[in-house]
């Protein structure tokens, strides 16, 4: 019984088995604060200075925050495995690039904020993968572009989509018009212009949609606004209720925005740009009997026209009214034309059949139409035979139709020289070239007095070298002008067209002068004139000689004259003799002699008599006789 307490003592010394440790956790990021001790885990570093997001992140956070950073792009790897997070902010930052599929893995993420970055543009799978996103945050971007499919993933789950404060000219409209349970949708401050009718039709949740500050000069009606009260300010509007805010942009209040005066909502700040009579007031100030069109009307079509089978024909149609009328075209058969691969249809009103056939000919319908009517107006073309073949060397060709403006400049051709022979008349007309030479060449016409409104003159010519046809204005009052830019040695093809006002269509059409072919004479070639670098050379050579010349002659001046003093540098005079006696010996009898020491005596020897005649010399003085 005594083991018993014995044991009893020792067992508090034996070791207590321990609770089980949580799964250990990734360090907090450098800067950053760490939420881990609870649920649900959250990285917060705003304003931390970050270039990259932190790839030490806990990949179980629900929560990230790397809002007013200096983040660049965010990578495939960066986001990967965080399968839990709810919230990501990456506002404020330098975002210039969302890589593909850089938030497939954030299948839970509901909230998504890149506000204030440098994106662009939108492309397909830079959101892949959110398929439980309800906010979408764009805001303050430059985003220009949206790709239709971007939205995809999220179409049936997002709630909020701002792209407000971006560069926006044009936008996925059908891709918009998927987004079922979207309750809030901001498009201010971009640069839409137009917004197709029935764009929101199916967005049975909004609640709130804004346009402001855009450049839309009209908002088509569309049912959702119908069937929802609009208001001006969502404060205490009731949950049924649409806000919509259009403000800050050039309206143009006519009968195409009546639909909207009609509904009842609050007073706002919209204020009509335009037509100038309500320019500048209060669209809700406006009564409804002011928002009137004009109907259009038809000002200018083309006159019969005739073309020969294979050319172009150009069909022309304008008119006026309010809102700007849509032509369209009608073919004599009563078929709706349109572009195709034998005609094109301009926004402009004109339609050019590229290929005519015999079967085009009749009369084209024009019809202009806008929100207060249309007007109609016909248009006669005559398709005839193909012209006959043209020989190569042929200077001579068919004249058009008087009063056809296309005549003389079809859209295209293969070679201009074949253009000019196809489309102007032949060279009796009066044209001359004259005085051409090897560059230049003047260029003459009569007058043109029968053709009333001529506003000026076209000179049409090209080389036999070369397919492109260059083209010359001159003035109405000009008769002649000086071609100065022609190429030596070649064949030219040159034809004068009077521009003027066709007093039944009120259009700018031409008529042919005439045409003449001339060739400039061959350019001669210089004589041998020596070229720049051997002038050069020949004047240093010319200049070096010269040089050693001169002081070959210097030296030699200085020889002569040192020869001349005497061995006496040039510049020193030479110094005058003293004057002295000056003896000469003679012999004869002896005369005076200088006074000298006597001799000493000697031995005796032969003596021979010896005279001196002395002579005394001066720097002024004659030698004196003997």
């Amino acid at each position: 019984m005594a083991v018993l307490p014995l044991l009893l003592c020792l067992l508090p010394l034996a070791p207590a088995s321990s609770p089980p440790q949580p799964a250990t956790s990734s360090p907090c990021p450098r800067r950053c604060r760490c939420q881990t001790q609870s649920l649900p885990l959250s990285v917060l570093c705003p304003g931390a200075g970050l270039l990259f997001v932190p790839p030490s992140l806990d990949r179980r956070a629900a929560e990230l925050r790397l809002a007013d950073n200096f983040i660049a792009a965010v990578r495939r790897r960066d986001l990967a495995n965080m399968t839990g997070l709810l919230h990501l902010s990456l506002s404020r930052n330098t975002i210039r690039h969302v890589a593909a599929g850089a938030f497939a893995d954030l299948r839970a993420l509901r909230a998504l904020h890149l506000d204030g970055n440098r994106l662009t543009s939108l492309g397909e799978g830079q959101l892949r993968g959110l398929v439980n996103l309800r906010h979408l945050i764009l805001s303050n971007n430059q985003l220009a572009a949206l790709a239709a499919s971007a939205l995809d993933d999220c179409a049936e789950t997002l709630e909020d989509l701002d792209l407000s404060y971006n560069n926006l000219e044009q936008l996925p409209w059908e891709a918009l018009g998927r987004l079922g349970n979207v309750n809030t949708l901001g498009l201010d401050h971009n640069l839409l212009a137009s917004v197709p009718a029935g764009a929101f039709s199916r967005l049975h949740k909004l609640a709130r949609l804004d346009m402001t500050s855009n450049r839309l000069t009209t908002i088509p009606p569309d049912p959702l606004f119908s069937r929802l009260p609009l208001l001006a300010r969502p404060r205490g509007s009731p949950a049924s209720a649409l806000v919509l805010a259009f403000g800050g942009n050039p309206l143009h209040c006519n009968c195409e925005l009546v639909w909207l005066r009609r509904l009842a909502r609050e007073d706002d700040l919209e204020a009509c740009a335009s037509p100038p009579a309500l320019g500048g007031r209060y669209f809700w100030a406006v009564g409804e009997e002011e928002f009137v069109c004009e109907p259009p009307v038809v000002t200018h079509r083309s006159p019969p026209l005739a073309v020969p089978a294979g050319r172009p024909a150009a069909l022309r149609c304008r008119a006026v009214g309010d809102p700007e009328p849509r032509v369209r075209w009608v073919s004599p058969q009563g078929r709706l034309l349109g572009n195709s691969s034998r005609a094109r249809a301009f926004p402009n009103g004109t339609l050019e059949l590229l290929v005519t056939e015999p079967g085009d000919g009749g009369i084209f319908t024009c019809i202009a139409a806008n929100a207060a009517g249309e007007a109609t107006a016909a248009v006669e073309l005559t398709v005839g035979p193909p012209p006959p073949p043209q020989l190569a060397n042929s200077t001579s060709c068919d004249p058009p139709r008087d009063g056809d403006p296309d005549a003389l400049t079809p859209p295209s051709a293969a070679s201009a020289s074949a253009k000019v022979a196809d489309t102007v008349p032949p060279t009796d007309r009066g044209v001359q070239v004259t005085e051409h030479g090897a560059t230049a060449a003047l260029v003459q016409w009569p007058d043109q007095r029968p053709i009333p409104g001529i506003r000026m003159y076209q000179i049409q010519y090209n080389s036999s070298a070369d397919d492109i046809l260059v083209y010359r204005m001159i003035p109405a009052d000009s008769r002649s002008f000086l071609l100065t830019d022609l190429a030596s040695g070649r064949t030219y093809d040159l034809c004068v067209l009077a521009v003027y006002e066709d007093s039944a269509t009120g259009l700018t059409a031409t008529r042919p002068v005439g045409c003449a072919r001339f060739s400039t004479e061959p350019a001669l070639r210089p004589c041998g004139a020596p070229h720049a670098p051997f002038l050069g050379g020949t004047m240093i050579i010319a200049l070096g000689g010269v040089i050693v010349a001169s002081v070959l002659v210097f030296i030699f001046v200085l020889l002569m004259r040192y020869k001349v003093h005497g061995g006496q540098p040039p510049g020193k005079a030479k110094t005058p003799a003293p004057v002295s006696s000056v003896c000469s010996q003679t012999n004869g009898a002896l005369g005076p002699t200088p006074t000298a020491p006597a001799p000493e005596p000697s031995a005796p020897r032969a003596h021979t008599v010896v005279q001196l005649d002395c002579e005394s010399w001066g720097p002024s003085h004659e030698p004196t006789g003997p």
